[in-house]
């Protein structure tokens, strides 16, 4: 008799699951399949059963503007439950003609569903309504993004700023901002502004009042002359519209409305600099000054002393080179250190770029190093501009002695000819005693053959211990996932066991999907015979495995059969103690 009701039970039970699994819905559903290009399209995936890995279509032709926003409805009513989960986007077609949404997939009872795909029709822009009451055209009205270009036809390497800003009258509040596009600033060097944060300040738009925020600021510096493009900014903004509904309370409903705006490609005209550039002009366009120092002007022969070259001011220091420092040739010149202290604001570089050259003297007098000459654009006046850095004379006291005497200059000499003293070198050995080494016949020896079988007896070793890395990574990995919808399931369990039907539901998936995960089981090969004889394979407590199959039999027991609540909760707290007994003994 106990069979036959056995029987009975499960043939109600699979017949109940097999009706769950055909009524489960997952569809997609447009806000309108016909749109213009300038027009925004909301859609919706719908399931009435929860699920699990949802997955997007990638939306080709189509950039998300907004989403994806989650929405959960669970009701009872009458003892019948009604549930409803909603995934949401917001798309803006990016060409015209019949546009195809792909399928999206959501798994639902250990089982994969898709939606089918949807034709939208994109036709060319369409005329926004005008309507006070619609919220699409309230957003158009007061939302506006702007870039401010410092100047529009500069010089060549001339700095010019970029401000952008996005105006909202005070009807709307913008909540979210994402940037979609970034601009491309081909043929310039760019530095961004860092904006610590965004800061709602009051300013005009076309005569009316507005708030704003700064959202970027970047410094462009032209590398090629003629008409150069900057593409557009684009964001992605989502706003609240305030509409003619109030809720209880009589405050005002407000209706969230995505909105992409784009601050429009712009065009600079840079002027190529005037003819009549000095030699030493290397492509510094700004103000600037020079100055030379050393770090002392009295030494020894043999001893260093650093020169500093510095050029400091505002325009381009990054992208022009020192003028090189010339030195007579009885003074030894080591490469310079190059060293920039620049910084970028709105306004441009700003700061000083110096190279630091040692020189060590090689004979006693008096050196004069000449002024270095450096020559720059200034934009502001329109002309070339040369300086000259301060004259420097070095006074070496003691050493060997020249064949002349007197001031030294560099002037018209190669600034690295090095005279050497007749006993400079003096002090090198130039006589060796060599002798001969035994010859040993390496190839083909022991040691050759021994050394040439390491590399492979390694590549064994770590293709072996590799292997075993990933079996061990993979059934570490498997049990951490039986672990998680272990916990998952317990959760939910936990939080129905007011419901019977619910909690066992939730119970049986916990025990069930941690078995199958846990010892590496298909479901087609799932039976209580089966789970029996692998707990005792793998030494599991004979008291814990006949706790599992009791805990299972309740599970498809209860759910027809009267239950108290002392008797749940105990089912439950088992359940738990069970499952982590089971991953101690395992691992």
């Amino acid at each position: 008799m106990k069979i036959k009701f056995s029987f009975i039970l499960s043939i109600i039970f699979c017949s109940t699951v097999y009706a769950q699994d055909l009524d489960v819905r997952f569809t997609s559903e447009p806000s309108k399949k016909s749109l213009g290009i300038n027009e925004n399209l909301r859609i919706d995936f719908k399931m009435n059963q929860d699920g699990d890995n949802f997955n997007a279509p990638n939306f080709e032709d189509f950039r998300v503007v907004g989403g994806p926003n989650q929405s959960v409805s669970n009701t009872w009513v009458n003892g019948k439950r009604s549930f409803s989960k909603v995934y949401s986007f917001y798309l803006t077609p990016l060409k015209t003609g019949k546009l195809i949404i792909g399928q999206a997939t959501i798994e639902i009872n250990n089982q994969v569903y898709k939606t089918i795909p949807i034709e939208v029709d994109v036709t060319e822009s369409v005329t926004i309504s005008k309507n006070p009451n619609d919220p699409s055209y309230l957003v158009n009205e007061n939302l506006h993004l702007v870039a401010d270009i410092s100047n529009i036809s500069p010089y060549l390497n001339e700095g010019i700023s970029i401000t952008y800003k996005l105006f909202f009258s005070p009807q709307i509040n913008v909540t979210n901002v994402g940037e979609i596009d970034s601009p491309k600033y081909n043929d310039f060097w760019s530095q961004n502004i860092k904006i610590p944060r965004l800061q709602i300040e009051r300013g005009t738009y076309k005569g009316q009042s507005y708030n704003y925020v700064i959202w970027k600021k970047i410094v462009l510096y032209p590398q090629k002359a003629g008409k150069l493009n900057i593409q557009p900014l684009t964001l992605d903004v989502s706003v609240d519209v305030p509409t003619n509904k109030r809720d209880f309370f009589g405050n005002r409903i407000y209706s969230q409305v995505p909105k992409t705006v784009t601050a429009g490609k712009k065009d600079i005209m840079v002027s190529q600099l005037p003819n009549g550039a000095p030699e030493s002009f290397s492509g510094a366009v700004g103000q600037f000054n020079i100055d030379l120092k050393t770090s002392k002007s009295e030494l020894n022969a043999s001893e260093s002393v650093q020169a500093t070259l510095k050029v400091s001011g505002n325009g381009n220091l990054k992208l022009f080179s020192i003028p090189e420092l010339v030195v007579p040739n009885s003074i030894e010149k080591y490469d310079p250190q190059f060293k920039d202290n620049v910084k970028t604001n709105i306004n441009g570089m700003y700061g000083n770029i110096t190279n630091t050259y040692t020189l060590v003297p090689q004979f006693k007098g008096k050196y004069s190093i000449s002024p270095a000459v450096f020559s720059y654009f200034d934009p502001k006046e329109k002309k070339y501009k040369n300086l000259n850095s301060s004259d420097i004379t070095i006074n070496v006291l003691e050493g060997p002695s020249t064949s002349f005497s007197g001031l030294v200059s560099n002037k018209n000499e190669n600034s690295n000819n090095i005279v050497l003293s007749e006993n400079q070198f003096k002090f090198l050995n130039t006589n060796s005693e060599l002798s001969s080494i035994k010859k040993i016949d390496f190839i083909f020896s022991n040691l050759f053959y021994t050394l040439i079988s390491i590399p492979f007896f390694l590549i064994f070793l770590t293709v072996l211990f590799s292997r075993n890395i990933k079996k061990s990574n993979d059934q570490s990995f498997k049990s951490r996932k039986a672990n998680v919808l272990a916990k998952k399931h317990l959760s939910e369990a936990k939080s129905n066991l007011e419901n019977k039907d619910v909690f066992y539901i939730s119970l049986e998936k916990a025990l069930i999907n941690f078995f199958k995960l846990k010892f590496s089981i298909q479901s087609s090969e799932l039976s209580k015979e089966k789970i029996k004889e692998l707990l005792i394979e793998n030494k599991i407590d004979k008291t814990m495995v006949e706790l599992f199959l009791k805990l299972i039999e309740s599970c498809e027991y209860a759910r027809y059969t009267p239950s108290s609540t002392n008797a749940i909760k105990k089912d439950y707290n088992n359940s738990v103690q069970l499952i982590s007994e089971i991953d101690k003994q395992i691992t």
